[in-house]
């Protein structure tokens, strides 16, 4: 008995030794729990502090009740008084209803999300962006307690993005709309005409002159310019219409909601187009000077929304062409007699190019005598042989090679022939001293390899270079005055001549008289034709005579049809002479080689 009550003792302090033992070692295992979560959270917020992501929670009504990250804080990312509020009562926020709604949205499922943006503002005013990422927390009973999760700083990737987008959409220059960003508004426009049948009107602006302000003045002072312009053109128009830039100096302004009236909305159009040359047409204070620009301005009419943004460009574009046309400065409807001018252009422009395959250009001739009369040379003018029309002079498609790019290889086969027919004369003894005038166009001349091409020609055809003189115009030569110089220095030291021709119609400046290797002035036979009767003409002559004199150039009178205008130029030193009175324009064979 006493035996059993020994050990049932015993077995007490066992059993409370091993009570107090397991309350020992919960207690510790629970000490050792709140150590290393304490230093959970100290290396937590460690690596908060070193990143700008941060990390937040939030509780059952979606408000935060924790934010950690100090560098986010610093940067204004969060805020110790977004504490309380859900994103959507976040001021800084700046959200809408549809952002509100968004926000909602993706938070009410109680699920998973990645990547909810939102938009706030820095303390210094410019706005960030951050990327909200969280996952749902539930209790033991499973009852939704809120969101615990991480935000990133997106603002660097959202910058970059608008970046892009301002390159692809926007012009750099003037911040307007490209030509891509047009053709999304004109297609926006033609939608809108389905459920509001109403007119728009497309205005296509292009500033007269402008490659000349921009060669002679200056990049910088042209590219001020066509900043100017734009502010203008915005200024002109409402906030619902578009200012764009699609070119260098050519603009365009859509015009929405017009009248559903077709008269009415041209005579809005009308106004808002004179209103805009009326702007244009003012002074531009450019780096202290003062500079004068004009547009020629086309518009087309549109209220069918079958149509395509691109037709109505090209419409605008042809009826800016017909502005040009009638003076510039001036601005035209587009009306469907230009498509069909259009099209018959095209189909010549088909036609000149199938010509300079089959050979169907020819040379034709005008004597240029001396003061004796005797024949000194000749300047070569090209015709066309048309199959259908007949021979056309150059008035009627030179224009139509200068725009289609056809005046390179129709210019290189003048010159061609004309060497090839210096060499032909070189064999005679009554032409071998006769010289040849050739005119070359701006586009031709300002060709990289112009001078490489002529040598070569020279040396393939082994035509005489003292006996070629190349005929170059004002506008070709101010375009670019040092490519100009080096071009001309470099075949004159071979002996190619030069001449100006129509000289008095243009800027006729003493300064690049001085600067050009000049061998010739050709006098304008708008001068030489009333000389005889207009005292300002006969000074104009006057002058000119004077000036190449002192310059030590020659001079040759154009357009000479009487004998007293012969005997005036020849009274006041001109010994050169070209017109009707010494012999039209002939082919070859009618050149009266026996002046």
């Amino acid at each position: 008995m006493s035996i059993n009550i020994k050990l049932l003792s015993l077995l007490g302090v066992l059993a409370f030794i091993v009570v107090v033992g397991v309350y020992v070692l919960r207690r510790q295992s629970q000490r050792l729990r709140l150590v290393q979560s304490s230093e959970g959270d100290v290396r937590f917020q460690s690596l908060t502090e070193l990143t700008s992501d941060c990390y937040w929670e939030m509780d059952a009504e979606f408000r935060f009740t924790r934010l950690e990250g100090s560098m986010a804080l610093s940067q204004g990312l969060i805020s110790e008084s977004d504490l309380g509020l859900a994103c959507w009562d976040i001021p800084a926020f700046h959200l809408n209803q549809a952002q509100c709604d968004a926000c909602r949205t993706t938070l009410q499922p109680q699920a998973l999300f990645r990547g909810l943006e939102l938009q706030r503002q820095l303390p210094s005013g410019d706005p960030c962006w951050i990327a909200l990422s969280g996952s749902p927390c539930f209790d033991g009973k499973g009852v939704f307690t809120g969101y615990r999760g991480a935000g990133c700083d997106i603002t660097r990737r959202k910058l970059d993005v608008q970046r892009i987008e301002q390159l692809a959409y926007f012009d750099e220059l003037t911040s307007l709309p490209n030509r891509r960003s047009l053709a999304q508004h004109l297609k926006q426009a033609l939608q809108a005409l389905t459920n509001h049948p109403r007119h728009g009107a497309l205005m296509f602006i292009d500033l007269d002159n402008f490659k000349t302000i921009n060669d002679v003045q200056g990049r910088e002072l042209g590219n001020v310019l066509l900043q100017q312009v734009a502010q203008r053109l915005t200024e002109s128009v409402r906030d619902t219409d578009t200012v764009a830039r699609i070119g260098s100096d050519e603009f365009v302004v859509l015009l929405n909601e017009l009248s559903a009236y077709a008269g009415e909305a041209t005579f809005q159009a009308n106004g808002v187009g004179k209103a805009i040359m009326a702007r244009l047409n003012q002074p531009y204070d450019i780096l202290g000077q003062s500079f004068h620009s004009t547009p020629s301005i086309g518009v087309a009419l549109f209220n069918d929304p079958l149509k395509s943004g691109e037709e109505l460009l090209k419409r605008a574009e042809m009826a800016m062409s017909h502005a040009k046309t009638a003076g510039r400065n001036v601005m035209r409807f587009y009306d469907p007699d230009m498509e069909a001018a259009a099209s018959e252009l095209a189909a010549l422009e088909a036609e000149l190019r199938q010509g300079l395959q089959l050979g169907e250009l020819r040379l034709h001739y005008q004597p240029v005598v001396d003061e004796l009369s005797r024949l000194s040379g000749v300047e070569a003018l090209v015709r066309w042989q048309h199959p259908k029309r007949g021979l056309l002079l150059p008035i009627e498609f030179i224009e139509l090679a200068e725009k289609s790019g056809l005046i390179m290889p129709l210019g290189q086969w003048v010159l061609e022939a004309a060497c090839q027919q210096l060499v032909s004369w070189s064999e005679l003894e009554t032409t071998r001293e006769l010289s040849m005038a050739v005119n070359v166009s701006a586009r031709q001349f300002h060709q990289p390899d112009f001078v490489t091409k002529l040598l070569d020609l020279l040396r393939r055809t082994q035509a005489n270079p003292f006996r070629l003189k190349l005929e170059l115009t004002e506008s070709l030569l101010l375009a670019d005055m040092a490519d100009a110089v080096r071009k001309m220095t470099e075949l004159r030291a071979i002996g190619v001549s030069f001449a100006l021709d129509d000289f008095g119609t243009g800027y006729s400046s003493l300064s690049y008289l001085k600067t050009l290797p000049l061998d010739q002035l050709k006098i304008d036979q708008s001068f030489v034709r009333d000389v005889l009767t207009n005292p300002n003409d006969a000074a104009i002559v006057r002058s000119i005579l004077a000036l190449a004199h002192s310059l030590d150039l020659t001079t040759v009178a154009e357009g000479v049809e009487t004998e007293g205008q012969r005997q005036f130029l020849l009274d006041n030193g001109c010994w050169a002479f070209q017109g009707h009175l010494f012999g039209k324009s002939e082919p070859l064979d009618k050149l009266p080689l026996n002046l």
